[in-house]
Formats: C-alpha cells, sequence, structure tokens
C-alpha cells in the first residue's frame, strides 16, 4: 500500500510541475524503411538545438514533449544500416505535430554502425538487451541464423552445449524464460527436441531481451522475457524470398493490401542428417514446419494513428523412430492473435490485444520402456495498456491483463504410478508505472503489478513491486540499478537426472505447494572508454523461494508429485563492444554461482558454470562480402556420477519355476546429485557471407565452419554402457537465398 501512495504522489506532484512555463509543443511520429515500409526500432530522433531526443519503441513509435514552441527546429534521425536525415520541423504551441519519417537503407558498414558513446542513454536500462535483425547477421551461424540460439552469447545467458538451444538466465532454470510472440506466450520455442527455435528470423522485425530486472509490465516468469515482434510486409509491393539450407527449406510472400500489408513465411525440415549430427542419433527421422501470417491495416490523419494486426502462427515437431521398441514424440503450437494500437489526439498512446495460444505434446511409448506422457495447454488472454506522456516527457504506463488458463497433464514415473492432472484456472492483473525522464541524468522506472486473481491456488505473491534506475555520472560513465520481485503460477517437470530433456510438460502449480517467486538486486555501470569501445558491467544477487521440484522419493500413488525448494544464484557479467573501420568486435564474459536446495540439500543445477566467455569478431571485406569468427569458452556443467551397480530382483513372473534365477538385472546406483564437473568446453565457428544483386533478383550465400578444430566436448557418458557421447563434430553447412 505504502508503494501505491509513493506512486499517487509522485504523478500529482510531476503533472502540475512548474518547470515549464513557456509555451510548449509535441513531436510525434513514426520511422519506417523507406523500401518496404516497415516500422524501425530503436531509431534515434534528436533535436539537436536542445541536445535531447527520444528513440522508437518496438513498433516505430516515438514522442518528443516540452519542446519550445512556434519556431522550427533541426531533428536528426539515425539509425543502423540506414542514411541518416536531418528534417525541419515546426514546433506550433500546444499542438501535437506529427511525422513520418522514411529512412532510405543501404548495405551494412560496420564502421556505420552508431557511435557507441552517442547513444540514447536514458534507455539503457539494466539488464535490457535490444536486437534487430542486422546485428543478428554479424554473428556466425550454427546451421542457419536462429534468434533463441544468438541470445547464447548475452553475457549472463548460459546453454547446456550444442545440443540444445534451451537456455539459462542468471541461474533460473528454462521455464522461467517467457517467450512472447507479439505479446502472446509462445509454451514451446523449440523444434527438434529444443535444437532450434521455431521462429523463422526472416518473420522478425524486433528483438527485446530481459535478462532480469524487467518493468511492471511484464510477469508470469522469473528469470526473463524475450518478446519478439514479427515484421508487418511489404506496404509498396508485392515480394518474396525462398531459401535453403543444410536443414530446412523456407519461403517468404509480402506485400501490400488496402490500407496496409501481410505478410506469409513457412519454413519445413528437408534434410535430417544434420540433426542426427547433433543428437548422435543415426536411424531417426526427425521431421518440423512452422507457419507464420500477419495482416495489417493502417491510418494517419487529424493528429491520430490506429493501427490493427491480425496474426497467426503454427509449429509442429514429429519423431518418429520407425521401431515399435522405441518411443515417438509429437508436439505443436498454435497461436491466433489481433492487436490494436492507436495513438490519440492527445499525447496517449493504447494498445489492445487479444489472443489464443494453445500447445499439445505427447509421447507415444509403443513397446519400448519409456513412459506415457501427455501434455496440453489453452491460454485465452486479453491484454489493454495505456501509455500517457507528460510536457516534462515524464511517462505513466497503466494497464490489465486477463487471462484463463486450461491444462490437462499425464506423467508416468519411474516406479509406474500414473499421475492426470487437470486444472483451470484464471488470472486478472492490473499494473502501472511511471517513468522520470524531465532529468538529463536520471532515469527512474518505478511500479508494480498486483494480483487480484490467481491461476494457482498459494499465490502468497501478490504484489510484485519492481524499480529501476541510472544516473549519467558524466558523457561517458552511467551508473545503474534495479530491484524487484517476481512470481510464477506454472512450472515445467524437470528431472536433474535425465541427460536429454526430449520432453517438458507444464502444469498450474498444484495447491499443496506454494508458488514460486524471486527477487532480484542488480547494478552496473556502462563505461564509453571512446567512441569505437564501450564496456558494460553488471553484477546481480538472485533469491529463490518455493521452487517446484519433482518428487524422486515418490512410492506410493498418493505421495506428493511435487516439493517446495529454495535457491540462490549471484554473479559478474562484462560486456566489450568495439568498432574500428570495417571490424567489429564484441566479446561477453560471466562468473556465476547458481545453488538448489531440496529436503535440507544443497547442490548445483545442472545448468551452472562458472566460467563463460564469447568473443566474435565480424570484418567487412566489401560492402557485399562478411566473415565473421566465433570463439565460446565454458567452464565444465556439473553431473551425477554413478555409484556403482548390484543385481536387483525384479518380480515381473514370481509364478515362473525359474523367475529367481532370471530375473535379476543390473541396477544403477547414483552418487550425490551433480556432485561432480565435465570438462571445459570450447569451440571456434567460421562464417563468410557475401551478397550478389542481378537485375531485380538478390542473391545470399553463406558458409559456416562450425567446431573448425573438431574439439571433442563431451556430452555425457551411457549409464548403461559407459560410451562417451560428445557433442557436435566438426560440420560444414551451407545457406542460399533468394529474394524478389
Amino acid at each position: 500500500m505504502k508503494c501505491y501512495i509513493f506512486l499517487i504522489i509522485l504523478i500529482v506532484s510531476f503533472s502540475k510541475s512548474e518547470l515549464f512555463c513557456k509555451p510548449t509543443g509535441t513531436l510525434r511520429g513514426t520511422v519506417t524503411d523507406s523500401l518496404k515500409g516497415e516500422y524501425l526500432p530503436y531509431v534515434n530522433v534528436f533535436l539537436d538545438s536542445l541536445n535531447y531526443g527520444a528513440m522508437t519503441d518496438v513498433n516505430g513509435n516515438f514522442i518528443i514533449r516540452g519542446i519550445p514552441a512556434n519556431k522550427f527546429y533541426s531533428v536528426r534521425i539515425s539509425h543502423i544500416g540506414f542514411v541518416s536525415q536531418i528534417l525541419k520541423v515546426y514546433i506550433s504551441e500546444e499542438k501535437i505535430t506529427q511525422i513520418e519519417v522514411l529512412l532510405s537503407p543501404y548495405s551494412v558498414l560496420l564502421d556505420e554502425i552508431e557511435a557507441l558513446g552517442k547513444r540514447n542513454k536514458r534507455e539503457n536500462i539494466i539488464g535490457k538487451e535490444r536486437l534487430t535483425i542486422k546485428e543478428l547477421d554479424l554473428l556466425p551461424k550454427s546451421v542457419e541464423a536462429d534468434i533463441i540460439r544468438s541470445l547464447q552469447f548475452i553475457p549472463g545467458v548460459q546453454t547446456s552445449g550444442d545440443i540444445s538451444a534451451r537456455y539459462y538466465v542468471r541461474g533460473g532454470s528454462s521455464d522461467q524464460n517467457l517467450v512472447l510472440y507479439n505479446g502472446v506466450t509462445l509454451y514451446n520455442p523449440f523444434h527438434a527436441m529444443g535444437l532450434f527455435s521455431v521462429i523463422d528470423p526472416d518473420a522478425i522485425n524486433a528483438i527485446e531481451f530481459y535478462k532480469g530486472s524487467y518493468p511492471a509490465e511484464y510477469g508470469d516468469r522469473l528469470s526473463s522475457i524475450l518478446n519478439v515482434i514479427s515484421k508487418d510486409g511489404n506496404k509498396n509491393k508485392f515480394g518474396g524470398s525462398a531459401s535453403l539450407s543444410f536443414l530446412s527449406g523456407k519461403v517468404l510472400l509480402e506485400g501490400p493490401l488496402p490500407f496496409g500489408s501481410f505478410i506469409i513465411t513457412g519454413r519445413r525440415s528437408l534434410f535430417d542428417n544434420v540433426l542426427k549430427k547433433f543428437l548422435n542419433y543415426k536411424d531417426i527421422p526427425f521431421e518440423f514446419h512452422d507457419f507464420s501470417f500477419k495482416a495489417n491495416y493502417g491510418s494517419v490523419g487529424n493528429e491520430k494513428i490506429t493501427r490493427i494486426s491480425l496474426f497467426g502462427f503454427n509449429s509442429q515437431d514429429k519423431l518418429k523412430s520407425g521401431n515399435n521398441l522405441s518411443e515417438d514424440f509429437n508436439w505443436r503450437n498454435n497461436i491466433i492473435g489481433a492487436r490494436w494500437f492507436q495513438a490519440w489526439t492527445s499525447p496517449l498512446y493504447s494498445e489492445t490485444i487479444i489472443s489464443l495460444s494453445n500447445y499439445k505434446a505427447e509421447v507415444f511409448p509403443q513397446n519400448s520402456n519409456s513412459l506415457h506422457r501427455f501434455n496440453s495447454i489453452d491460454d485465452i488472454s486479453i491484454r489493454m495498456d495505456f501509455n500517457y506522456m507528460y510536457e516534462s516527457n515524464d511517462e505513466l504506463k497503466v494497464g490489465y491483463v486477463v487471462k484463463s488458463i486450461d491444462t490437462k497433464l499425464q506423467f508416468d514415473n519411474i516406479k509406474g504410478y500414473v499421475t492426470h492432472l487437470s486444472d483451470f484456472g484464471a488470472n486478472i492483473s492490473i499494473y502501472g508505472k511511471y517513468r522520470l525522464l524531465r532529468f538529463d541524468n536520471l532515469m527512474i522506472d518505478a511500479g508494480s503489478r498486483f494480483c487480484l486473481a490467481s491461476i494457482a491456488d498459494k499465490n502468497n505473491t501478490k504484489l510484485e513491486p519492481r524499480v529501476s534506475t541510472l544516473y549519467n555520472l558524466s558523457e561517458d560513465i552511467t551508473l545503474k540499478a534495479a530491484w524487484g520481485i517476481y512470481s510464477q503460477d506454472m512450472a515445467t517437470f524437470s528431472d536433474e537426472n535425465e541427460i536429454i530433456s526430449l520432453f517438458e510438460t507444464w502444469f498450474i502449480i498444484p495447491g499443496y505447494i506454494s508458488t514460486p517467486s524471486a527477487i532480484q538486486y542488480s547494478t552496473g555501470t556502462d563505461l564509453n572508454i571512446s567512441n569505437k569501445i564501450a564496456l558494460n558491467v553488471e553484477c546481480y544477487y538472485k533469491i529463490f523461494h518455493n521452487l517446484s521440484e519433482l518428487n524422486q522419493k515418490k512410492v506410493f500413488p498418493d505421495d506428493k508429485d511435487l516439493l517446495n525448494g529454495k535457491g540462490e544464484s549471484y554473479g559478474w557479467e562484462f560486456e566489450l563492444k568495439a568498432g574500428f573501420g570495417r571490424m567489429q568486435i564484441n566479446s561477453g564474459y560471466s562468473l556465476s554461482w547458481a545453488y538448489k536446495q531440496i529436503e535440507g540439500k544443497t547442490y548445483y543445477p545442472r545448468y551452472d558454470s562458472r566460467h563463460v566467455f564469447n568473443i566474435n569478431l565480424s570484418y567487412e571485406f566489401s560492402n557485399d562480402i562478411l566473415f565473421s569468427v566465433l570463439w565460446s569458452y565454458s567452464s565444465g556443467h556439473p553431473f551425477t556420477p554413478i555409484k556403482g551397480y548390484y543385481d536387483k530382483l525384479y518380480f515381473d513372473d514370481p509364478f515362473s519355476p525359474w523367475y529367481i534365477y532370471e530375473s535379476y538385472s543390473p541396477y544403477i546406483v547414483m552418487g550425490s546429485k551433480n556432485i561432480r564437473r565435465l570438462p571445459e568446453y570450447h569451440r571456434l565457428d567460421l562464417s563468410l557471407s557475401k551478397r550478389i544483386s542481378l537485375s531485380f533478383i538478390k542473391l545470399d550465400l553463406s558458409v559456416n565452419a562450425i567446431n573448425v578444430y573438431n574439439r571433442k566436448n563431451i556430452f555425457y557418458f551411457e549409464r548403461e554402457t559407459g560410451k562417451r557421447v560428445d557433442m557436435l563434430p566438426f560440420l560444414l553447412t551451407g545457406t542460399c537465398k533468394i529474394e524478389i
């Protein structure tokens, strides 16, 4: 309650500020690609004479208030890979001056990447990363460009190795990461048992990634938020592209509609030999596809902006063993949604999203020793946000989310007992925050979420206050800090003893345990060593309460499947970026610790790695040839060693006269959980790409060499045979893309 009283006092006092007594006006607008009409995110809009400005959001919008009125201003608009513009704009008194800016793209030159010391510093929130598709192109591709795999090169983000794209952020498990597709929850964002993302990079316009300390408008997870915004499609002409890699084939179609545009994408696996190399499976056929569409309507006039979008997404994976003695897998995602964005005649934005997200997965054991599992989720959500900007450039954002979740789960454990869980719940949350932006050197983002109704029965974290701040100590030094409380009503079954997590089942936290929550503290600094070199340093400390963990000691059907545990994590993260002409260097290092405690026993989770280091060097030989090198290193991950074996008597057929002699089988006795560590991991990847323009056709060719020096990075030892299984060996892949 004290937090809300404080927030109300701030709003009232700031809205009545008398600092701006002179007549003022407002500049509002959108920035788009002149060729395709796509809205451009993270564009710098700067008023030269006033020495301040704004940055466009993920939808290409910007607004600047409190500008002294009745005069002309030079407005500088700049963005990576686009020709900068300087516009003369007249600001009228007490009016919104609205502009539409078209930026012309050109070939990406590394020395044209924004000057590291000239960024909009008020947007450098701690723990937040912004990625554009152009920046992703500078990274070497594993087999083909992949959004989620690219996150693994950000300090604070860890992976369990080549075999999976699942990621772990600042000591949290993989189910603590929320992936949003156009604001809608995507429950399983991975293809081929976690190897690749289901999201085609060609369909993406912008990416926002919060590795903790995310603001009040986001909820439902403890560790991170990945917000992916898809493209709207070409508003000027019909076009398309087709590409072929060693993994898949895909097509993209786009073009104008009356007052809008559309885009359709499709991708399908074509060659399973690459997947077999990843998983060391030689005979199992993999098959996956994904499909997306988006149709848009937009109008601008009378100081208003209206945008309406209808979008959909589908992905499906199948793993068919072709053998009755092996299990089959099948899972799919479906999303359908509508978005209405409105910029009103006042400096007010509103956004409404109505969506349905469905996830269904099943394991078919056939005649194998595997366990049957079935999982389905139906998520119907309505979300509405209002964002108002004061003349001081302070912002007030409020909103609500209404969500209904229907889950079904069937889960067989190793003892043979079957768990049936069907649950339905509704969540109603409201949130509000105030961003103090009136001062040149200070930014404060303070707000909270309040849960009116929870999906889970025992959600004791009704109020989730959060605050983030930064202070520009000088032109080259920025200090940052954040604190927040987070909760999560849903989780997945996660067994630390599983070497490969082929199947993750989602469930609503049952009423006999409390829902997980976390508190995170973080602080850091941005140092502009020069206009060409920037260093970011952050440290964090997280406390986890009521983690949901499998009850490994369940024997009887009435025993609980889950137990509450706790944990903590802390660490340091360093990120260095440098640009020298045509060469760019990105390097990151993290030093971290993570612990879990269940029933009084403390252990390291399997994704805990003490040291993680990545360095990426990109060099452009000419305007159409790009070469990049990536070297990755991490210290060993924990694993549970085998303590020994003994012959165990199984009473499968006690009436057989020979059962006492024939029913013995070796039984593995495991040591203490994750007490040992695997050897260190390191790998070198190279990439060479070239663009060829032929009349109205553009041809992109790339060759990628993975694990160049063929490092034998161990994945695990087979428990039954003791055989060593390594990760990905040296692999040469290529991609060809044709764009019309």
